[in-house]
């Protein structure tokens, strides 16, 4: 198969081609955004890591990126590695791929992209900080920390919803609250009846995790202006902004680097992230309407 080779990467000329995937679970989350597991038709399972995502693709309707929701990795507890995404339903492929129900087959192409660095983070503390739908993509490092949950220090995962309603994950983030090696924190944007837990920002979680900041690393994905004041928080807080890294999000296409559109100063997202250290975005994220 030919190849082309980019900022050291191999490209197959094949991976412009979707593989179809069959649709064997179909879970709401909420209102309007639903998890998939998908199987291939033929084929090896997609060999992702945590952070990666992969090009979906619905006949007839259109193509849009999706992070890799779930650590299905060789080794874990799901034998059949199915390929897990969480898709809120905002535009027409989306919709459609909500709607997608066991049976039907999706295209996808990938895994693609730079995932998340956990490796950096063994022997560290480490923060796990999400907005919204930004749990999604860090869903499955977290899994693989409790996998591993002996080669890392303190670990909290800190997590912002616009509303109890909007809540991802529910059993599962219960689960996390009752673990005593893992700090679990989750606030809202505006609470209505019935909720007893944190209202407020994100961000106002930070002083209640424990962490050491010269020794943390932390991980961080949601909205880019709640990760903006973020990472400007945990660098407040003493910790160097290359051991924050952020999830970005931008109009990925081709996911090859061919096409430019998830370009953001210098870099091309779907090579060169979308995970990047906070030491390369820092000035880039200062650019308004870059």
């Amino acid at each position: 198969m030919s190849t082309e080779t980019r900022r050291g990467a191999e490209v197959a000329a094949g991976e412009m081609t979707p593989r179809p995937f069959r649709v064997t679970a179909r879970d709401r989350e909420t209102h309007d955004t639903w998890t998939l597991r998908l199987l291939p038709r033929s084929g090896p399972p997609i060999g992702n890591k945590p952070g990666q995502f992969t090009m979906v693709y619905v006949p007839g309707v259109g193509e849009v990126p999706l992070s890799v929701s779930a650590d299905t990795a060789p080794g874990g507890p799901d034998r059949e590695r199915p390929l897990v995404h969480t898709v809120r339903a905002v535009g027409a492929v989306t919709e459609a791929i909500c709607a997608t129900r066991p049976g039907g087959v999706l295209g996808v192409r990938g895994p693609f992209g730079q995932g998340w660095p956990l490796e950096s983070a063994v022997g560290a503390d480490v923060l796990v900080i999400a907005g919204g739908l930004g749990l999604a993509p860090l869903r499955p490092l977290v899994q693989r920390i409790l996998r591993r949950r002996r080669d890392f220090g303190e670990v909290a995962v800190l997590y912002g919803s616009r509303t109890p309603a909007d809540i991802l994950y529910r059993r599962e983030l219960a689960a996390w609250g009752d673990r005593p090696d893992l700090q679990t924190l989750v606030t809202v944007d505006g609470a209505g009846p019935g909720w007893d837990g944190r209202v407020g920002v994100v961000t106002a979680l930070v002083p209640s995790a424990r962490f050491d900041p010269a020794g943390t690393v932390a991980f961080v994905c949601g909205p880019e202006i709640m990760m903006r004041l973020t990472a400007r928080t945990l660098v407040d807080a003493g910790i160097p902004a290359g051991r924050i890294h952020l999830s970005m999000e931008r109009n990925m296409h081709c996911g090859l680097g061919h096409c430019g559109r998830c370009q953001l100063g210098p870099l091309i997202l779907c090579l060169d992230g979308p995970v990047v250290g906070y030491d390369r975005l820092d000035r880039l994220l200062a650019v308004r309407e870059l």
